[in-house]
This record gives C-alpha cells, structure tokens and sequence, in this order.
C-alpha cells in the first residue's frame, strides 16, 4: 500500500486524556457503519471502562466495530471484559500474543505500538496516547504528557485502508538484508491543510518516519524542535540535528527529566555532550513523565504520531505518524512547544554535561557504534511471522494464542 500526500484537510491538536478522550469517545457515539481501532495499551481502569461502555453502544446499535490490541502491552485485560465486548460482535483482535514464561512476557520485540481510530472513513485520530488513567492529568504526578491528531478530509481514507489492511493481514516480518526499503514521500508543492500518514513496518516500510525526520532536519532554515520521550535515535538522525545547528537553525530537543523508567534518563545523557557540543540546545521536561512523539520545523511542517526516537521504534516496532504541512497547525504545535520550553523545562547546560573523562569516552564509542549499527543487529534479533488472534464468543482464554480462533460453531460448519 502507498499513500499520498492530501490536500484539504481539517485538523485539531488534542493534548492529554483531557482532550482526548472527549473528542474520540463522542466520534464513536457518533459513529453509523464502522469503527476501527488500534492501541497498544488498553487497561481495565476507568477509561478502559468508559471506551468500553461506548463500544458496546456503538455494536448494539449495528456498528461494525474492529479492534487491534498488542498482545504485550494489553496482556492485562480479564476475560469479562473482553467478553462483554465479543458477545456484543465487536471483532477483537490482539496481534502477535503469548502466553507468559515462568510468570514474565517474553514478546518484548516487533510490538504493535500504532494508536489510531478511524470512525465511518470520516474522521480519524492518529497519536501516541493510550487508552489509561496515566493520560490524565488527575492521575497525579506520574500522569503522562502526549498529543493526537483529529483529522477530517482526504487523509482518512488513507489511514482507513492501512487499518483494515493491518487487521486483516498478518504483518509479516523480514530480516533486514531482505526486501527493499520504501522512499519516503516527498511533497512537491507544499501548501496548507496536507497531510501524509507515514508508517514503518518490517517489511517494505522500515525507515519511513526516520527519514521525514532526516529530511526535515536537511531542509530547516530557521527552527526545529523536537519533543520525544524515548530519545536515543539512529547516528543518521544525530548527525543531521547537529549539522543543521551548525549553520545557524535554532534546534531545540525536549526529552524526559521525569522518565517513567530510569534507564530512558541514562541513554539520553549519553547524548548530551555529542548534541551540545554540536550547538542543539537540549532541555529536560521536569512537571511529569514526557510521552509525547511531536515536532516542528520552521513555519509549516510538523509531526504528531506514536513513533519514538530510538531502536524499538525506528527499527522494530509497528508505528504511525501524520506528517503535516500547514502553517496554523504548526503555530498551535509551536505554541504549546514553547509553552512547555517556558513553564516545564530545565535547558541542559554546558555546566551540567556528564564529566568528559575516559570512562566517559569510552561509554560514548560504543554508544556511537551501537547507533551506527542497530538495523543491522535488529536483522538479527529472533524474527518470525505475528500471529493476529481473533477472539470469538465466548471467550475461550486457553485458545487466546492461536491464530484465527474460530467459534465452536465454526468448526462445526466446517465440518459439514
């Protein structure tokens, strides 16, 4: 499948749980024929109860309603609820699941990490946040910082098909010296309202967004800034942020100061002294844990979508992003961008740079190295073909792994 860029869209930046779930949860209601959905996380707490309670309206009132889960990150979900939704006919789906060893997942690698909805082809939303309690501002301190994307127009047939095609596919995976790696579409006559759905797979797809990012980060003439909450990007990426502060753009990174998981603070600060050093003034992002997976360049381009900056996503993960080009958009991102920069950041000093010593050096080669060579090492990490496990009514837990549970029914069908 390729996709174009599209003229004529409308689009609204949403912010948190807050915006969000509001905003999507009425586009459901709304809904007539179809809902599709992907998250990576769903838990079972008050807003995977209330997505819950408006899918269930939305099946019994006829809507053909089509769910992909990753079978890592909603591993959680109890049977009832899953029930509830299946015995409604809401096809449910979680893709590439496993069952636990000695108590721990082992599918860590190749996730399904894409959060999209698409509601009667009309109206999509494409972003980074999940469907949990942490993406609201009332869940305290730990509460997550991220955006989706609203958009109406052309695009949504686009992100439609891709969807139906992911859920109806079985998302095979390659080793990385297989296959050929798709050129990210250029805009020749960039405009307003135009929009790209971007995303990288394992197959003919694999470094898409990372090189919209490249891209972006060549063509920059005044100012980038970049707010990612997984940074430790590919060497090509880092190169590139560092030459185009070299002759003169404004290039700012906003990464985790209150990371959701230590190591993530760790991997980052092994970077400072290489971006600094190359002139990308680099803040912290202090008020709670940073999700969010946004940029901005100059005065119209700007992207929003689940993708990180680092291994999983740029070379392993399953990811969707909006590429945008419109000028009223990218002054709302750089709006909110600045805000943050002014309110919720400490900048990163040359005075608060990790000490320039051996042991320092050394730990920078090898990250350096690590960068240059990771989607060559990810062509080898254990590879196979994820299963999409279809589940029926009523929910049958021990055949929960099996690829295309069919109903006892079904079986019974066939054998006639």
């Amino acid at each position: 499948m390729k996709t174009e860029w599209r003229d004529g869209n409308h689009l609204r930046l949403l912010a948190n749980g807050e915006q969000y779930f509001p905003r999507v949860f009425e586009a459901i209601r709304r809904a007539k024929e179809s809902v599709l959905l992907e998250t990576f996380i769903l838990f079972e707490d008050e807003v995977g109860k209330a997505l819950q309670e408006v899918i269930l309206d939305a099946a019994t009132r006829g809507v053909k309603v089509e769910m992909l889960l990753d079978g890592y990150g909603s591993n959680d979900l109890s049977p009832e609820f899953i029930r509830s939704l299946t015995s409604a006919g809401v096809r449910f789906i979680f893709y590439d699941p496993r069952p636990l060893v000695f108590g721990m997942r082992t599918n860590v690698f190749r996730r399904m990490h894409r959060k999209t909805v698409v509601c009667d082809g009309e109206i999509a939303f494409v972003g980074g946040i999940n469907y949990s309690a942490e993406h609201n501002s009332s869940y305290g301190e730990e509460a997550k910082q991220d955006y989706t994307v609203e958009v109406k127009g052309p695009v949504v047939e686009d992100i439609a098909r891709y969807v139906k095609e992911a859920i109806n596919s079985e998302q095979p995976v390659r080793r990385w010296w297989n296959g050929r790696s798709h050129r990210a579409v250029r805009n020749r006559a960039p405009g307003d309202a135009q929009v790209l759905f971007v995303w990288r797979d394992n197959d003919e797809h694999r470094d898409d967004i990372e090189q919209h990012y490249i891209d972006m980060l060549r063509e920059a003439k005044e100012e980038v800034i970049i707010a990612n909450a997984y940074f430790f990007p590919g060497y090509r990426l880092l190169r590139e942020m560092r030459s185009a502060a070299q002759r003169g753009v404004s290039v700012k990174l906003i990464v985790q100061g209150k990371p959701d998981m230590p190591i993530v603070k760790v991997g980052a600060e092994l970077l400072y002294n290489y971006l600094v050093g190359g002139g990308v003034e680099v803040y912290e992002y202090i008020r709670r844990p940073l999700h969010a997976k946004i940029a901005i360049q100059d005065n119209f381009w700007s992207t929003v979508g689940s993708s990180n900056l680092d291994p999983l996503s740029l070379s392993l993960n399953l990811e969707a992003n909006l590429i945008i080009h419109d000028r009223a958009f990218n002054q709302t991102l750089r709006t909110e961008l600045t805000r943050l920069l002014a309110e919720d950041c400490v900048r990163v000093d040359e005075d608060k740079l990790p000490p320039q010593n051996w042991w320092q050096l050394g730990k920078s080669i090898v990250v350096f190295h690590f960068l240059r060579h990771f989607p060559a090492i990810a062509g080898w990490l254990p590879a196979h073909t994820p299963k999409l496990a279809q589940i029926a009514p009523p929910v049958q837990p021990e055949m929960e792994t099996q690829d295309r549970v069919e109903s006892d029914s079904e079986k019974e069908r066939a054998k006639s």
